[in-house]
């Protein structure tokens, strides 16, 4: 491997802009470009490369001594990075929320990457601050719609925020029952509020044993995180069984109300606006009902879900998100927007003071940076990219986007009720859903006599674990699984396929393919003869 010379002169070259097309920064820079151009436009999933293989790319373990000339590390990254990543622009690939992107993002990437701002305070900053806090009020407006004069008050207000962009919709909710967890015990005039003095304290204050996070058992892994960070104690994030894959109301105020009896206290009731496994919306009217009867704060999780809101048509199924005290949205799910673009958004702009912090050298009080006001400190200008796509596509173009995965996921839905050997697991609510291979006759034993169910279950779930592998082994296409209780199955925990309809590019033709791919790999295996040689 040829090395380049240690010199000031070699690294000013590496920080000097290019100097024409034909300099050898820019013929790299194009030659990257139309690399990552053709792997996109690649139908593959992934390289049929196992993982063991590609790890023998990245084992050495020592900081490299010498420089390496760019040209040369371009074409490593190409061959060892590029070729054995994922293709999530696939449209085959319906696994998981992330999809393929607008291809204006990769010339917006340039621009955030080449200006490095950071917005954390305006002095790094400037104008990224106030676009920031403009899309802010956007999505607080498609949320909560306020008046007006309610934007005009606050959207610049130097003590007050719409909100908190984060790196994803974890930091987003952690920011949101952090809140909670403040003003929940907040400063009295005798207390000096839990921020100073702790969480021991502050509930002895208040008069509390414990104080608890009240979801779903489909709640996102970010609330056990949250309850952790928080000092509420993991055994404090109390879940409720979903057998309709919908919180409870009625469950939820019976046990918020039992848990208030011992002597503790909800801190928030979490609605989930798009579950990560089914996508299902629990009832938030309702549970908007429950909390303030219980007298804690709402949360929406709508890190998925938030999206619908642009829908003229399915907004509603939304109904009641408006009442939550704080809602999560990530912007690099159905706003298709890249990696690290989520909110969370406060009904009122107080709220984000409940965890404002100052520091002398950079976050002053009295200032318009909103780094006073986040859990991240140094955040890159990721506003941008949803500055532009709201600007790019507009509500109306993001209703389009959001109508045709819904109704792609009930075409899909169709397909799957369709065929004699697929069961279809749980319908669409919005563009999730989940099903499993099933041989025909083995449904139809189990239709005849529904105690057989429990016979085949373990053998339905190998066969859908191991089709699940060999399709994405194979790289042409995936889809990911899961593992859930369904209110027809009982108590039975059962494996299945999930899938998410996002990628506009996805058409039903993929769909029948990957299909006719998963029942070609199901019907050839063991698995597949070991289950229908039992059907009496």
């Amino acid at each position: 491997m040829a090395v380049a010379e240690v010199s000031l002169e070699h690294l000013f070259r590496v920080f000097t802009m290019p100097e024409g097309k034909d300099s050898k920064l820019a013929q790299i820079e194009q030659h990257l470009s139309d690399n990552l151009a053709d792997f996109l436009s690649q139908h593959v999933v992934t390289k049929v490369t196992s993982l063991e293989q590609i790890e023998q790319s990245f084992a050495e373990f020592n900081v490299p001594e010498h420089p390496e000339f760019v040209s040369e590390h371009a074409a490593n990254l190409l061959e060892k990075l590029v070729a054995n990543s994922v293709n999530t622009y696939s449209p085959t690939f319906i696994g998981h929320m992330t999809s393929a992107l607008p291809y204006f993002h990769l010339s917006l990437a340039k621009l955030l990457v080449g200006l490095n701002q950071n917005l954390v305070k305006i002095e790094t900053s400037k104008a990224f601050t106030p676009l920031e806090r403009q899309v802010l009020g956007m999505m607080h407006e498609l949320v909560y719609a306020q008046k007006s004069d309610f934007y005009n008050t606050y959207l610049h207000s130097a003590n007050h925020a719409l909100g908190a962009f984060c790196s994803g919709g974890t930091i987003a909710n952690v920011t949101a029952l952090w809140v909670a967890r403040n003003k929940a015990l907040a400063a009295d005039g005798v207390f000096k509020g839990v921020a100073r003095e702790g969480l021991a304290a502050g509930l002895a204050h208040y008069g509390y044993k414990k104080m608890a996070i009240l979801s779903s058992r489909r709640g996102h892994y970010s609330l056990s995180k949250s309850v952790d960070i928080l000092g509420l104690g993991r055994e404090q994030l109390i879940t409720l069984d979903c057998p309709t894959q919908r919180l409870s109301p009625e469950k939820a105020l019976a046990f918020g109300k039992q848990y208030a009896e011992q002597g503790n206290k909800i801190l928030s009731i979490v609605g989930v606006a798009g579950t990560t496994e089914t996508g299902h919306v629990d009832p938030l009217n309702e549970l908007a009902d429950v909390a303030q009867e219980l007298g804690c704060h709402f949360h929406v999780d709508a890190a998925w879900g938030g999206a619908t809101l642009f829908s003229s048509t399915h907004r509603n199924i939304l109904k009641g998100i408006e009442r939550a005290d704080s809602v999560t949205i990530d912007a690099h799910k159905q706003m298709y927007v890249p990696m690290g673009a989520g909110m969370v958004l406060f009904k009122d702009p107080n709220d984000s003071n409940a965890v404002r912090h100052h520091a002398n050298y950079i976050l002053r009080a009295g200032s318009k940076d909103l780094g006073a006001t986040t859990l991240e400190g140094s955040r890159n200008g990721m506003a941008m990219m949803v500055y532009a796509s709201l600007h790019i596509f507009g509500r109306q173009g993001y209703e389009l986007l959001i109508d045709q995965s819904i109704e792609k996921a009930k075409i899909f839905a169709r397909m799957i009720q369709s065929h004699p050997d697929f069961e279809l697991i749980t319908h669409p609510t919005l563009s999730l859903l989940t099903y499993r291979v099933n041989p025909q006759e083995v449904q139809q034993q189990v239709k005849a006599d529904p105690s057989l169910s429990v016979k085949f279950n373990e053998k339905l779930d190998k066969l859908t674990v191991y089709v699940q592998k060999q399709q994405r082994e194979a790289g042409k296409s995936f889809v990911s699984r899961t593992r859930m209780q369904t209110q027809a199955y009982g108590e039975q925990t059962m494996t299945v396929f999930r899938v998410v309809l996002a990628n506009p590019l996805t058409t039903e033709n993929d769909l029948q393919n990957i299909l006719d791919e998963q029942i070609t790999i199901a019907s050839k295996s063991q698995n597949w003869a070991e289950l229908t040689k039992d059907v009496v």
